[in-house]
């Protein structure tokens, strides 16, 4: 998908922000929509089906924690990647934000260039949608499902079963935060689990073959894969 044709819905009270935002990503060519508050934003939404939404958390009307909810509930919005904007320090506001549905955060003040790049991080994943796909490429690794076969840089590298389908899970969306819960269901589904720390093993054994820098814990909520 070209740049010209990914919409991004920009929601904040602020004009100076929407205003900053809007700039920098209009000037790397992305289609930019604005809305002031929770209410604007689900109408919005509605109305243009946006890839990608990135929203405040405190505004009038609706706050971004509910609105986030209501787009939820729209299945046209289902595939829609929603992150929010949130002060630094403010960890109410991203668990609150993850349990209503959001994928990420990106943390303000923000450098233009790193908001940047958070954006084409987060859009990444939309290469990778297709559910059927057996084949997910992210950055230099390489996971084929078909074969239970991991290639980095070339080099094929041999995982255990859960630790397999633990990577492919996260790396199937980069960017996006897996709450434990989730991982839980979709990689042990009905299995008897011994011990709580079971994802925490199994992520701290992938940090050791793959890299740690590929994957980040989010404190309370989850994790995430990183390029």
């Amino acid at each position: 998908m070209k740049k010209k044709d990914i919409k991004i819905l920009l929601v904040d009270d602020e004009p100076d922000i929407l205003e900053i935002v809007g700039y920098n990503l209009s000037s790397e060519g992305y289609q930019i929509s604005k809305a002031a508050n929770g209410v604007e934003a689900v109408a919005k939404a509605k109305k243009i089906k946006p890839h990608l939404i990135i929203m405040d958390v405190m505004m009038p009307e609706m706050d971004g924690i509910e609105a986030c909810e209501t787009i939820r509930k729209d299945r046209s919005l289902a595939n829609t990647i929603i992150t929010f904007l949130t002060a630094r320090g403010e960890d109410y506001s991203q668990v609150a934000g993850f349990d209503a549905g959001a994928d990420d955060y990106i943390t303000k003040p923000i450098k233009p260039k790193v908001l940047v790049s958070k954006v084409k991080a987060l859009l990444r994943r939309l290469k990778n949608e297709e559910e059927n796909s057996q084949i997910v490429t992210v950055g230099n690794l390489v996971i084929n499902r078909e074969e239970y076969k991991i290639i980095k840089d070339g080099t094929e590298i041999i995982l255990p079963r859960k630790e397999f389908e633990l990577l492919s899970l996260l790396a199937s969306r980069p960017e996006k935060v897996f709450k434990r819960e989730d991982i839980l269901d979709k990689v042990w589904g009905n299995e008897v689990i011994v011990g709580g720390r079971t994802i925490d093993v199994h992520i701290r054994k992938l940090r050791e073959k793959i890299g740690d820098n590929h994957f980040k814990t989010v404190k309370g909520v989850g994790y995430k894969y990183v390029e």
